[in-house]
């Protein structure tokens, strides 16, 4: 909950940061760039959970890698907070490397506690949503409220402080995990195999970053963020190429083993599909309050902040998470419990049609300075919430069901590698619009909902052969 709370408080206002002038406290850039930025950012930190649970199997232990984790992250937000351009981007940099340790691997600790797997597994991970869900409801709230109507930076350091109480709930709560986590699975499987080489191979990964940074930072090299994240799509992709061929060639998987990572490629495929469109949210979208949605409240004379629409992602979550949480038991206890492919197709159908709200909505825009009602954000976000519900904590269920144990941190780094595929296209998507083209933006939308319908209908044509792929699993 404390670390939705920092990173969605945080995110409501990142692109909104990066875009105001100069003379108001913002970094003064074009759409363009900070929507790349901010497409690197997301894409970084779902990227750093491949490392990050990689090094909580094989050396911390995923109790320890989400402690080490958070500190990190908050480390990153404190960093924020100064009013500089070089520690903006050091801060982005530590929050990236902190997600990493923390995302994953919470996750995975999610699934320990649910050993039998089915249903109630599902459940227990629209339960956990639920709970991250309630910090990312309140933090843009409150990050916004500083960051837009007092200072940017202050929004940032509300971000750090609610990292901080996470951490101390966190540590308190130590006694009733039991052993979940603690060890790590190189411990239980091998506990002598490559450890040297290991720690190596984690210190040299910290050092590389660190370096990287440095000549960024002191523009003894530049980047330019359009240009980057197209070269981060391709080495995202590749990656996850390298990474499967490996396993398929090395990891000495069993014919079944061989056929659960196989519905493990094609989720992570439709996840990166799927995200490309929803993480809109922070950057175009967010765009489009800022630009071309009346925020003004005539009964108090008072317009509200940009970053409160990044309320109603978690808050519908929080209302409809508990109703789908028991629609997937009493289903299932019928036998009429949708398989992982149809709830998937589902969640894009959803995705599509938040974007057919935005087509309709962008046709009433009266030239560049037109305004609608807020109320077509907000349905767009309610349609895109059910079908993230329908889609990402079935996922995170259905890797640590199909995932072999001994990989599983892993193979939970690959589903949010997907993720940061995801989000790197999105803020190449997103940097297409612009506020002086408002006339494009209705075909702009409806490409992306004939994309999303497509895929959607891909998943539901061939959602039989998936199921076989992922046979015993329930």
């Amino acid at each position: 909950m404390w670390e939705r709370f920092s990173y969605y408080g945080m995110r409501a206002l990142l692109v909104l940061f990066m875009v105001d002038e100069v003379m108001n406290g913002g970094l003064g850039l074009t759409d363009g760039d900070a929507t790349a930025i901010y497409g690197l950012y997301t894409a970084g930190v779902y990227l750093a959970a491949v490392p990050g649970g990689w090094a909580a199997d094989r050396l911390l232990g995923a109790r320890s890698a989400v402690w080490f984790g958070g500190l990190i992250i908050a480390a990153g937000h404190f960093t924020l907070a100064i009013p500089q351009t070089q520690t903006f981007f050091v801060g982005l940099i530590l929050i990236i490397v902190g997600t990493g340790l923390l995302k994953p691997n919470i996750s995975v600790m999610v699934g320990q506690l649910y050993p039998e797997g089915g249903a109630r597994r599902d459940a227990g991970f629209t339960i956990f949503y639920l709970g991250i869900n309630l910090g990312a409801a309140i933090g843009p709230l409150i990050c916004s409220t500083l960051g837009e109507k007092a200072n940017w930076h202050y929004g940032f350091a509300a971000a750090g402080v609610g990292m901080l109480f996470g951490l101390i709930q966190y540590r308190l709560s130590f006694r009733k995990l039991d052993d979940i986590g603690l060890i790590p699975e190189r411990s239980i499987d091998s506990p002598d195999s490559g450890i040297k080489r290991d720690w190596i191979l984690f210190y040299l990964g910290i050092t590389t970053i660190a370096t990287i940074a440095f000549l960024g930072l002191s523009g003894i090299i530049r980047f330019d963020p359009i240009a980057l994240s197209k070269w981060a799509t391709y080495v995202i992709v590749g990656i996850s190429i390298i990474y499967f061929v490996g396993l398929y060639g090395f990891a000495k998987l069993n014919q079944e083993e061989r056929k659960r990572v196989a519905a493990i490629i094609i989720l992570f495929l439709a996840s990166a599909m799927f995200w490309s469109g929803f993480e809109q949210a922070g950057s175009s979208l967010n765009l489009f309050a800022l630009r071309h949605t009346d925020r003004v409240i005539e009964y108090f004379d008072w317009e509200f902040p940009v970053g409160w629409f990044q309320f109603f992602n978690p808050a519908f979550i929080i209302i409809f998470a508990p109703m789908f949480a028991t629609l997937w038991v009493v289903l299932a206890r019928r036998n009429l419990n949708p398989s992982i492919p149809v709830k998937f197709a589902l969640g894009f159908a959803l995705l599509g049609l938040g974007f057919l709200v935005m087509v309709f909505a962008s046709k009433l825009l009266d030239g560049d300075n037109g305004k609608v009602l807020p109320t077509w954000l907000i349905t767009t976000y309610f349609l895109h919430t059910i079908g993230e519900i329908c889609l990402s904590p079935v996922g995170l269920s259905a890797v640590t069901k199909l995932a072999p144990k001994r990989l599983v941190g892993q193979m939970m780094g690959i589903w949010f590698l997907g993720a940061s595929l995801g989000n790197v296209i999105a803020g190449l998507i997103a940097g297409e619009f612009s506020a002086e083209a408002v006339e494009k933006m209705p075909a702009q939308y409806l490409h992306i909902v004939l994309t999303a319908l497509g895929t959607g209908m891909l998943l539901l044509v061939f959602s039989r052969p998936v199921n076989k792929l992922m046979a015993g699993i329930k």
